[in-house]
């Protein structure tokens, strides 16, 4: 197998393609808008109620996890619309684990911030 020299360039080249997968995945996947606005208003809610440096790490990592899950799971999708456009029953059940991946890493998501937030919020409910 003969390999490349490193070349700077072609590591750039390969941001331009990153970054084209993730505007491909906002214009087309309209889960991962679902996602994006969620960030958002977790990312507000977080300065507004001044989480913890620990808790913005937390953040960070379980909406990672739901993008990159998201992605993967657009990429498993578009690969098994291509190699079989007809219904088949282990394509479908292939899309169907890949979605729950997602699923999975979204009611993490949800809990974790209900774990963070919650307090936070009752406590502010609480004051007034």
């Amino acid at each position: 197998m003969k390999r490349n020299k490193f070349s700077l360039r072609n590591r750039l080249e390969s941001f331009k393609y990153a970054i084209n997968g993730l505007k491909l995945l906002i214009k087309f996947e309209h889960n991962s808008r679902i996602h994006l606005a969620t960030l958002v208003f977790v990312t507000f809610l977080g300065f507004i109620l001044k989480i913890s440096n620990l808790e913005w790490i937390t953040i960070l990592i379980v909406s990672a996890f739901v993008f990159s899950n998201e992605i993967i799971n657009s990429a498993i999708e578009y690969l098994s619309d291509f190699i079989s456009p007809n219904y088949n029953e282990i394509i479908k059940k292939v899309k169907d684990l890949s979605a729950a991946a997602v699923l999975i890493s979204a009611i993490v998501s949800v809990i974790i911030a209900f774990i963070i937030f919650l307090p936070k919020i009752i406590k502010i409910c609480l004051n007034y």
